[in-house]
């Protein structure tokens, strides 16, 4: 339908899952994708190897971006991590704490902070950032700065919906629950059980898949979303409406 044909997107963590699918995506309906990834990658038609918690890293892959399309329209704050020693608040060490801060939180904030002046200059655009299910309610399994981080991910992302409303910038947070990226799945084959706790809460029975985290965020990002701002979208298989007792 090419939904977003000639708009420029950024988006962060297109390695692999959500980011990937996205980028496909996005593609597929006429944008140019300007692919950012802390590895070596080879997905948009820009791709950008970038720490995002290195401020001036950056500004210059935006700096990049607006050079090679002479606008940037649409941001998809992504990029994020989930360890496996944040856990418990009880036994989370402090440098793992700030390490998914870092991550989760603090590069969203480089991003908007010098993503956002771009779309201004465009006229308007969309930016949405990637928070969690976590961010409105308790984690299955301890995962203490991770959920800290998509609080705040859906907090900062509200403010600056409110702040940029009449602007003409956009900005909304999505809020996948458990998906089959990847990093889960590694993540849950060290431990079923740990894996069967999540799952148990998950009304639809499955994981979701990261093409329909995509969609999702195609939703956003286009003019099918026009009047929605300030807001969170939950994608999550009906976990949020539900009441399941932990096992």
């Amino acid at each position: 339908m090419n939904r977003l044909q000639d708009k420029v997107a950024v988006i962060t963590g297109v390695a692999s899952g959500i980011g990937l699918a996205t980028a496909e995506l996005f593609a597929a309906e006429g944008a140019h994708v300007v692919g950012v990834d802390l590895r070596e990658h080879a997905v948009g038609e820009l791709p950008l190897q970038a720490d995002l918690t290195d401020e001036q890293a950056v500004i210059e892959l935006y700096r990049r971006a607006h050079e090679q399309f002479g606008r940037i329209d649409v941001l998809f704050n992504n990029a994020g991590i989930s360890p496996t020693d944040d856990d418990s608040v009880l036994v989370t060490e402090a440098d793992a704490w700030q390490r998914v801060q870092d991550a989760n939180l603090k590069s969203v904030f480089f991003c908007c902070k010098h993503g956002i002046p771009y779309l201004l200059e465009a006229g308007g655009g969309s930016v949405i950032n990637t928070a969690s299910f976590v961010a409105v309610m308790g984690a299955a399994t301890s995962q203490i700065s991770y959920t800290a981080s998509k609080g705040g991910v859906l907090a900062m992302s509200r403010e600056m919906g409110v702040e940029f409303a009449k602007r003409g910038v956009r900005v909304n947070a999505l809020c996948p629950g458990p998906v089959a990226t990847p990093l889960l799945m590694e993540l849950f084959a060290k431990d079923p059980e740990r894996a069967n706790r999540r799952l148990v809460h998950v009304p639809m029975g499955r994981f979701g898949e990261a093409t329909e985290i995509a969609k999702a965020a195609l939703f956003l990002a286009s003019d099918d979303s026009s009047f929605m701002t300030a807001s969170s979208l939950l994608v999550d298989g009906g976990i949020n409406g539900a009441y399941t007792t932990p096992l």
